[in-house]
């Protein structure tokens, strides 16, 4: 099918094309990119007043299939990431059993080219069963193509253990992707230790268990040469880390997610569950060291931790309520609204931080709109203000803080290999 895409502002930061363009689509790439194309189309989309960018290449992402299939599958996580514009999103190993083989690799990419609607590279598990004591066979997943392997939703507690995994690494040009938290330290914390825990009578947790496992990974990559992505950084010394790291040459990347750059733990009204999530919100200079790291380009990528649950196990509160929140389908519209509309970011920056970074750091070749490139492409419009209204999500996951508040910025039409995978209504 041959697509005209006629009109939109394009920002690619891989061209540096920053204008009003035409894109022509056809059998999965981009055909052409000028500034009027006069072919004719089996469609032509009008994207006058739209932005149009490289499909969004999320990190970071829970889909809970196989094992919790209550909470989210390949097939409705595609499409919650296809209506957030996400084109491609890396799929973390805490599922069901855990996603620690070459099979289970193979088994799992093979269900998501039939039952999901976008690209998922599934991210192999540390060590087997994430138990932390014996490591996986990490050459024999990145033969079945996996590109990256992460303990996500704890630490490797065992620096032995992981130096081993990361020399690994190293040697199969694997990325390591940290959840840094040092468990000894954490205590039954639920809630960052400040304001809100002291309000609400919560234990707290503190920047420091974040800081020290930062802090250990960093020398670790440094030592053995692997590239370390940090994930979901909240606090203003693990900024600080990977600039320190980035100075030093080593081979060090960092996301952090909308809900710490929009929310911090003064902003959480109650004891609700939806405002749990690890790490948790932190304070106010936490988040403005967050928001100049992304605006410096010291934090590389904007990624979702998307991580659905039941509602009935988030009603339980913070102690009982597990951690974690939705992100697929708010990120892009949080971003535009806090960072875009603000002039933190410029559009190119937005798409730099959501397309094309985070696709260099996983070695994929997408996140761009040049000529020949696979059409993965997402449609926007900046000025178009809705409220998020959580019943509107496709993720079975409803777990968000943000259900209520109004936002600038939506997206219009995903696009995934030419083809549309999402379109909304524009007059609805």
């Amino acid at each position: 099918m041959k697509i005209l895409i006629r009109g939109g502002h394009v920002a690619d930061p891989d061209t540096g094309r920053d204008g009003i363009y035409d894109i022509l689509v056809e059998d999965g790439k981009i055909l052409q990119v000028q500034e009027e194309i006069r072919e004719e189309a089996d469609r032509t989309v009008d994207a006058r007043g739209l932005y149009v960018m490289p499909g969004f290449v999320d990190l970071h992402v829970h889909l809970r299939d196989p094992g919790q299939e209550y909470k989210e599958t390949l097939h409705t996580g595609g499409l919650a990431a296809a209506r957030g514009g996400v084109t491609t999103m890396c799929a973390m190993p805490n599922t069901v059993p855990v996603t620690d083989s070459p099979e289970m690799i193979r088994s799992q990419t093979e269900r998501a080219e039939r039952e999901c609607p976008v690209h998922v590279s599934f991210v192999g598990a540390v060590t087997k069963g994430q138990q932390g004591k014996e490591l996986t066979d990490i050459a024999a997943m990145k033969r079945e193509g996996m590109r990256c392997i992460s303990e996500d939703g704890k630490s490797v507690m065992d620096a032995g253990l992981y130096r081993e995994a990361m020399k690994t690494a190293a040697e199969e040009d694997v990325l390591v992707m940290a959840h840094c938290e040092d468990k000894n330290m954490v205590r039954g914390g639920v809630i960052h230790a400040g304001e809100a825990a002291e309000r609400l009578g919560l234990p707290g947790i503190t920047d420091a268990v974040e800081d020290v496992i930062a802090a250990r990974d960093i020398l670790l990559a440094k030592e053995t040469g692997a590239r370390l992505h940090l994930c979901h950084c909240s606090t203003r010394d693990s900024v600080e880390m990977v600039r320190l790291a980035k100075e030093a040459g080593l081979p060090v990347t960092a996301e952090v997610c909308p809900h710490h750059f929009c929310l911090t733990c003064e902003d959480i009204p109650s004891d609700d569950g939806n405002f749990k999530m690890n790490p948790p919100l932190r304070d106010r200079e936490d988040t403005e060291a967050l928001i100049e790291g992304l605006k410096e380009g010291i934090i590389d990528v904007i990624s979702t931790d998307h991580a659905p649950h039941g509602e009935e196990e988030k009603s339980r509160g913070f102690l009982g309520a597990p951690f974690g929140i939705v992100g697929l389908e708010t990120s892009a519209a949080l971003t535009m609204t806090r960072l875009v509309h603000t002039g933190i970011l410029t559009p190119m920056e937005m798409a730099d931080r959501m397309s094309f970074r985070p696709a260099r750091i996983l070695g994929i070749d997408r996140g761009s709109l040049a000529e020949g490139k696979a059409a993965d492409i997402v449609l926007l419009d900046m000025d178009r203000e809705y409220v998020i209204h959580r019943e509107d999500f496709v993720s079975k996951g409803k777990n968000t803080p943000f259900d209520g508040w109004k936002v600038k910025g939506r997206v219009v039409m995903t696009l995934v290999d030419g083809e549309i995978v999402y379109e909304e209504n524009r007059e609805a």
